[in-house]
């Protein structure tokens, strides 16, 4: 293995609760330290993570190709990115969440990748929990499945292949030199645009099973709500102004609030039949979902009889945000 250097980035707010412990994976890792800069961008936290990135400077700066502490006066993930891009000096740049964990040997498979020729490569990444109860076992099985979050492709393990995009990637240097910065337009979908500028420049993105990192769950249903409402929100605005870049699944929320409201307006005029089949269809769904996940689940409990709720709860979440964030964005156009 020849002498590559790589560059992990973290953009955080108010990560105090997570950041430390991923700072002790990042230390942990198999690949030789002084072939690893570490970027850390702090986005006006008002907790302790500032404080945490700078004791993680001051203790191992010696130990690694360098340490850097930036930071992101605009405090959104895509401008914390870009402020990374304009500092970093690897080979290649890694970029990992906050609330994340990475084995050993996250970085080292990275490497191997990208060496054998890869220009951008990412791999599986679970969801976990901080804390085994049967209640967060319930929100971990609702945000895992398919029916509850997403077909993204680093959710399904399977095999080497080329993917629409990865969570956790890892990117050579020319990648964004060719293909520019982060578009700070959008907060929450930056990863999806970028991915199809990237894919529309010719580049692969490539997954691998082998690559692990994982992402912790939101650990209570407000904050689940609140990441589902918000992420919708930006897919509705991403929607007005770079729509291509959106998959179908993202917009099945959407016509389920769609849905929702032409039913009822049927129903109001007597036409109810319609609004009984979708509801039917959809209820049947839930359940089905539901004992699947039940009969997987080595530490089901009473509380799983609650996902068909939860699934309803984040899908209405998403498909509101989705709605409120394409009407304020076609509002905008109209002015």
């Amino acid at each position: 293995m020849t002498e590559f250097l790589i560059t992990f980035c973290v953009v955080a707010y108010n990560e105090e609760k997570n950041l430390g412990r991923l700072l002790e994976n990042v230390y942990s890792q198999s690949y030789s330290h002084n072939l690893i800069e570490v970027i850390l961008v702090d986005s006006g936290s008002i907790d302790a993570t500032r404080n945490i990135m700078e004791q993680f400077q001051n203790k191992y700066s010696q130990e690694f190709y360098g340490i850097q502490v930036l930071n992101n006066p605009k405090r959104t993930l895509p401008a914390g990115w870009n402020i990374v891009l304009e500092h970093y000096h690897g080979d290649a740049v890694v970029r990992v969440d906050a609330h994340a964990e990475i084995p050993k040997d996250f970085l080292e498979k990275n490497v191997i990748h990208l060496e054998a020729g890869d220009f951008i490569c990412g791999g599986y990444r679970p969801n976990i929990i901080d804390e085994d109860t049967p209640w967060k076992r319930v929100l971990l099985a609702a945000e895992t499945s398919a029916f509850g979050s997403s077909f993204a492709d680093f959710r399904r393990k399977g095999k080497n292949r080329s993917v629409s995009s990865v969570f956790h990637g890892a990117y050579k240097r020319e990648v964004f030199e060719q293909v520019g910065n982060y578009n700070e337009m959008l907060i929450r979908t930056e990863d999806n645009e970028i991915h199809y500028r990237m894919r529309k420049a010719g580049y692969k993105i490539q997954f691998y099973p082998d690559i692990i990192s994982y992402e912790h769950t939101r650990n209570t249903i407000r904050k689940m709500i609140r990441q589902k409402y918000e992420n919708g929100y930006w897919i509705g605005k991403t929607l007005g102004i770079v729509p291509e870049c959106i998959s179908f699944f993202y917009l099945v929320p959407l016509f389920f609030i769609i849905g929702i409201a032409i039913t009822g307006i049927l129903t109001f005029f007597g036409l109810w039949q319609a609004g009984v089949l979708m509801w039917a269809i959809y209820g049947i769904t839930c359940i089905s979902m539901t004992l699947a996940i039940v009969w997987i689940e080595p530490k089901s409990s009473l509380c799983f009889v609650l996902l068909p709720a939860i699934f309803f709860i984040i899908h209405i979440s998403y498909g509101i945000g989705t709605s409120l964030g394409l009407i304020q964005i076609l509002l905008k156009k109209g002015e």
